[in-house]
């Protein structure tokens, strides 16, 4: 098993998921990948001098490159599709600043009487990296994680970074903090994974459309092949328990989904009907709305650790 380390420098960030560009790195089933990261928006990994001015990470052709910042693609010896990748996500540091805000989407305005024109608010991470604090002295407790880890979901095409898909992407759920395992059935062949999107906080339904989008200072993963598990939707082992998804334009279709992957975990770790399953999850299953601002909404439910002896 072997260490990697990759920096966000120009040919390693692209804003797309598409088979048709080269990974910058590959490794082996079990290797060790290091990151630091910029944010989603594209910015500078440095703390600004000034706010007003925050610089742009260069070079990125916007007309092919629209989307997040995704750094990758790495490339997994032995990955097939039809696989299932196996990421532990060690380690999740946040860099220095970050940014959050509200008023870009129009219907979100009318909706929420929101005033215009749109406000970016920018905090600054403590020393401990536990807190951030904006420019109107409010400091709010950080729990950071990557809202966007996924693959291209075909060989051919190009496709927006913005939509969760059944191979990952934009999922941002909140659980997927330091000491979680993403599990995401593999699409392509090499499996071509990219990571980015940091956020330093973020609540269910990420509801203005960006969380606290970060760069990151430090993310270690772990990827491991697995052939073992026939698993057609991602899953996750987190701290606050097993969690399955649903992704669909229409909320219900996705809770629908959510619960049913459920089920289906159910069935598998405690060897009952899926009728008994539905039955526990009434009982223990909670179904978190995990975003409704990337088009393709989600939601995520959660069985707690130890909620069944």
């Amino acid at each position: 098993m072997a260490d990697h380390t990759i920096e966000p420098l120009a040919g390693n960030i692209h804003g797309r998921f598409t088979a048709k560009i080269a990974p910058i790195l590959t490794i082996d089933s079990g290797d060790t990948v290091t990151f630091k990261l910029i944010d989603a928006g594209w910015n500078t990994y440095a703390l600004p001098a000034d706010f007003d001015n925050v610089e742009k990470f260069t070079p990125r052709n916007r007309e092919v490159d629209r989307g997040h910042a995704m750094h990758g693609p790495i490339a997994i010896n032995g990955a097939k599709a039809g696989m299932v990748l196996e990421i532990r996500l060690r380690e999740i540091v946040v860099g220095e600043w970050g940014w959050s805000g509200a008023g870009w989407r129009d219907s979100f305005n009318e909706t929420y009487d929101l005033e215009s024109p749109p406000e970016t608010i920018y905090w600054t991470f403590s020393e401990d990296k536990q807190t951030a604090t904006n420019q109107d002295g409010m400091t709010v407790k950080l729990s950071p994680f990557l809202g966007n880890i996924g693959m291209p979901q075909e060989a051919s095409g190009e496709h927006s970074t913005t939509p969760p898909r059944w191979c990952g992407g934009n999922i941002d759920c909140k659980e997927l903090v330091a000491g979680s395992t993403l599990y995401l059935p593999i699409s392509v062949d090499g499996a071509l994974i990219s990571f980015g999107d940091g956020h330093a906080v973020q609540g269910n339904g990420e509801v203005a459309g960006p969380a606290l989008e970060c760069g990151m200072e430090r993310v270690v993963i772990d990827m491991i092949l697995r052939d073992d598990l026939d698993w057609t939707m991602p899953r996750a082992h987190t701290p606050a328990g097993w969690v399955t998804f649903g992704f669909n334009e229409d909320l219900k279709k996705a809770q629908e989904q959510a619960l049913y992957e459920m089920l289906t975990l159910i069935t598998e770790q405690y060897k009952v009907t899926r009728r008994y399953a539905h039955s526990l999850a009434s009982l223990l299953v909670d179904l978190n709305v995990t975003q409704i601002v990337n088009g393709v909404q989600g939601v995520h439910a959660i069985l707690p650790h130890g909620a069944i002896e």
